[in-house]
């Protein structure tokens, strides 16, 4: 069997040596941008003026997939995505009445198409009434309040409970509070889904880091024992994890399993739904407002570009593909994005992200306090710039002799990770503070025309770069849930003027927390826990705030 694991312990050089790569990039564009002030004003302010027109040139690209791929999420959540699965329960009647009375709902010609195929097909398709979904939601130590609303969205959507396998996957270093809210929902919701199973996740297991992946891969272990109990087959059901404070759409199960059932190629295959940091948006600061829209757009733009889409957060896979890859990895503080990677070695470069138009809506930062709230979206945004940790992971095997994936295939997918994580780090300094660097350290450059005019020149692309801000403010607007009767007419005003907090939430969250990660890979000092963001909600930072005065 492929070995997918990340080393625990012991790296090789050349393991070591990547693992260096995207914190020597990185503070190396930094460094240059000094080395060429310092030698020559002009030379620096050609590499900035370069950098400036990669970064608009990509920006008109974002813009353009953030009004489409909005559209399409929009057309896609009125999509009766129930009834398209029950379709294929008879599709030679569902080819012909589709046919025979064309919409312009989206996808339909695509339905039409995937009727056709599955009417005429030599071999049988799964149908509807025989897939399962076994959604896993990984608890920590969240309140009821937190878990009560994900699982209820999960039980009241369109696809029938009642072939949903619920478990609960929670934390033994979670303490006694977790568990007593898991039995209360187990108690509450048990009888409305076809089975729903607590599972308690031991501490301190060998060869594992403090973190997700170990918990769902220990409630995967225990699922794969169950269904075989029950004798359902593997190839029949799609797994889906879920944090604590996930939402996913009514239509979602109905959409995944109807993808799965249409695509010939399932077993390599998962499904990436639109994740929305949306549920508690209106309660969040400021900064956090702006940092979990922005995440939200960026997930947008993904769903867009099906060749570069990957794992993040809540997705779902079969579990015929999950057992035989001994689930997820424990290794990782970031098992998320790493699954692609593992699943991308492990099929041999055959396996590929479906996108999943319809959102799961997740809760954006908010703690007890507002510093800890500041706090709390660093140390969430430093995990997800971890992700620079499958660099050496995925280079070792590109560059390896027993390569079991095709060079060119892995070499693009290389350079695309590694541009992401350089990028993320980087030109946000070099964009906003680019222009001014030869003035400032060189005392020559003052008598420099190139350089004295390279500030104007970035302060008109910068204002340029503005169509796609007032094109996310604009978007971001349509997509907020209605305002909470707590919150007056004003607050909306402040949706508006958060959006001068993006330079300093560029810099400040995302620029610093890539530089950290980055850096504590670069020099070996792994990022071995992972660090729950905080869930809290207005009304248990309430409760705590009355438990005090009394």
């Amino acid at each position: 069997m492929i070995d997918l694991e990340i080393p625990l312990k012991h790296r090789s050089r050349s393991y070591r040596f990547f693992e260096m790569v995207p914190g020597l990039i990185s503070w190396g564009s930094i460094i240059l941008l000094i080395v060429l002030s310092l030698v020559n004003p002009l030379f620096a302010g050609i590499y900035v003026l370069l950098i400036i027109a990669t970064v608009l040139t990509k920006a008109a690209g974002i813009a353009w997939h953030t009004l489409i791929g909005s559209r399409r999420i929009d057309r896609a959540q009125k999509i009766d995505w129930h009834t398209r699965l029950m379709d294929l329960n008879d599709p030679n009647a569902s080819y012909a009445r589709v046919h025979a009375n064309p919409t312009r709902e989206f996808g339909e010609l695509a339905h039409a198409e995937n009727l056709r195929l599955i009417a005429n097909a030599s071999e049988p398709y799964p149908k509807p009434a025989d897939i399962y979904h076994a959604v896993i939601i990984a608890t920590y130590n969240e309140s009821y309040e937190v878990l009560q609303p994900t699982i209820e969205s999960v039980v009241s959507g369109t696809f029938d409970p009642k072939q949903i396998i619920l478990v609960i996957a929670y934390e033994e270093r979670g303490g006694r509070a977790i568990e007593g809210t898991v039995k209360q929902l187990r108690d509450e919701y048990a009888h409305r889904f076809k089975a729903l199973e607590i599972v308690k996740h031991p501490h301190n297991l060998p060869n594992e880091v403090i973190g997700k992946g170990g918990n769902i891969t220990y409630a995967g272990q225990f699922l794969a024992k169950w269904l075989k109990k029950q004798g359902i087959e593997y190839k029949d059901v799609i797994v889906t994890t879920l944090d604590s404070d996930n939402r996913p759409h009514k239509t979602y199960f109905d959409y995944v399993a109807y993808e799965y059932i249409v695509h010939d190629d399932r077993k390599h295959l998962a499904f990436q739904p639109v994740s929305l940091f949306l549920n508690n948006i209106w309660d969040v600061p400021a900064p956090m407002r702006v940092v979990a829209t922005g995440n939200s757009f960026w997930n947008i733009i993904s769903s867009m570009r099906p060749h570069t889409l990957r794992n993040f957060a809540s997705h779902s896979q079969p579990m015929d593909a999950l057992v035989e890859m001994d689930f997820w990895s424990k290794r990782t503080i970031v098992e998320d994005g790493h699954q692609y990677w593992r699943s991308w070695f492990y099929f041999g470069g055959q396996y590929s992200v479906i996108p999943i138009h319809v959102p799961i809506y997740q809760d954006a930062v908010l703690s007890d306090t507002y510093m800890k709230t500041l706090k709390a979206q660093f140390v969430q945004l430093r995990r997800w710039a971890y992700g620079a940790s499958d660099v050496p992971y995925v280079a070792t095997r590109v560059f390896s002799r027993k390569r079991n994936v095709p060079f060119w295939a892995g070499f693009t997918r290389l350079i695309r990770l590694l541009d992401g994580h350089v990028t993320l780090a980087s030109v946000s300094i070099i964009v906003t503070f680019g222009g001014w660097v030869p003035l400032f350290i060189n005392s020559e450059a003052s008598r420099s025309v190139a350089a004295n005019q390279l500030p104007e020149v970035l302060s008109v692309l910068q204002r340029i770069a503005m169509i796609g801000i007032l094109i996310t403010v604009f978007l971001s607007f349509k997509m907020l849930p209605p305002r909470p009767a707590r919150y007056k007419r004003h607050r909306s005003i402040g949706m508006i003027l958060q959006w001068l907090l993006m330079p300093v939430t560029a810099i400040a969250y995302s620029s610093f927390s890539a530089f950290y990660s980055q850096t504590r890979l670069m020099l070996g000092k792994y990022l071995d826990k992972f660090d729950v963001t905080d869930k809290a909600t207005v009304e248990t930072i309430e409760a705590k705030k009355e438990i005090a005065k009394n």
